[in-house]
């Protein structure tokens, strides 16, 4: 995540820098960000109001949603508009959060809304940025590692509590961390040191069908302390709704190339569609539709986020969701 494309928020950390308008490099040869006045990557204006005779979601996620590695009209919530006549999206994605920040810009910048539909896409390795207090980047400046400290929640006696609000705004080096706080920072997963290893040596995927890899291990019990903060997150969110909201867990490429198991975190999601007014869409049985010598072209050759073919199948399958919605509104 560059740093130049943001700027500092107290309450969810950071956004996009309104009114940016830039092309970054990519491996794909580069894509086009523009901003809007809010801060968001979207085509349209935040407004109090809806475009009248519109069906207006708002969507929320990380940079799989905000669209790292394409331009903005390649993303699944911009092809979303073009699949279901009568929607219009804004677009609240953001990268590098976890689904505690997506709360929290919910609230900062939308719960005054005008909206007919809420989707919550959940990068599945959300888990994990959920309970980290620190994100790492790299310096634009010095090129050197720095960790932001960022929102989080705590569950204590089953009640969310909030820390780090406002966001402290200085980044810290991580050798000044307090040793209390060293363990509180996202590495990206177990195992860094064989992952570095076997990454350089090309052998990542031979690696984690040999030994059985699970990247996201919190969601194996339902009782698991991650998983427990997630599901209060959400169900804290879907309460505070004018609208119904659908659920989406977004599979890694491990999952969708099948060198990883997808059913715990297919379980885990699978519970919450018992919640009020909450619809959970899987995308992932439309994922592996697809024949597995062509799934590799859902991700970039080095870059994991999706690409425009990936953007197009998610778009696909949550319109199925969508449409049912759209039918059932009010005229």
């Amino acid at each position: 995540m560059s740093r130049q494309l943001f700027q500092y928020h107290p309450v969810t950390g950071y956004h996009f820098i309104p009114g940016l308008k830039c092309r970054v490099e990519h491996e794909s040869g580069g894509y086009l960000v523009r901003v809007n006045g809010a801060g968001f990557r979207c085509e349209r204006e935040v407004t109090p109001a809806k475009t009248p005779g519109t069906f207006r979601v708002l969507l929320f996620g990380d940079s799989f949603t905000a669209g790292d590695g394409v331009s903005n009209k390649h993303r699944y919530g911009d092809v979303l508009e073009t699949l279901v006549p009568g929607v219009e999206v804004l677009n609240f994605g953001l990268s590098g959060t976890g689904t505690d920040q997506q709360y929290l810009t919910f609230r900062e910048f939308a719960a005054g809304l005008e909206y007919d539909l809420v989707i919550i896409a959940v990068l599945v390795e959300n888990i994990r940025r959920i309970v980290a207090h620190y994100r790492p980047y790299m310096s634009a400046e010095e090129g050197e590692r720095r960790v932001q400290a960022k929102p989080y929640f705590t569950l204590e006696n089953g009640a969310l509590v909030p820390h780090n609000q406002p966001v402290p705004r200085d980044p810290i080096a991580p050798e000044a961390l307090p040793e209390s706080e060293r363990g509180q920072v996202d590495q990206g997963g177990n195992l860094a040191t064989l992952r570095k290893v076997v990454n350089k040596l090309g052998l990542r995927e031979v690696a984690q069908k040999f030994t059985r890899y699970q990247p996201v291990p919190a969601y194996d019990r339902a009782d698991d302390p991650a998983w427990l903060l997630m599901r209060a997150i959400l169900e804290r969110w879907t309460r505070e709704l004018k609208a119904p909201a659908v659920i989406m867990p977004l599979p890694l490429y491990q999952h969708v190339e099948e060198t990883a198991d997808s059913d715990a975190w297919r379980a885990r999601f699978a519970e919450l569609n018992g919640l009020p007014g909450v619809t959970v869409h899987d995308p992932f049985p439309d994922f592996v539709r697809v024949p597995l010598d062509e799934r590799r072209g859902f991700r970039f050759e080095h870059d994991v986020h999706p690409t425009p073919a990936a953007h197009r199948l998610i778009a696909t399958s949550l319109a199925q969701t969508v449409r049912r919605f759209v039918e059932g509104a009010p005229r």
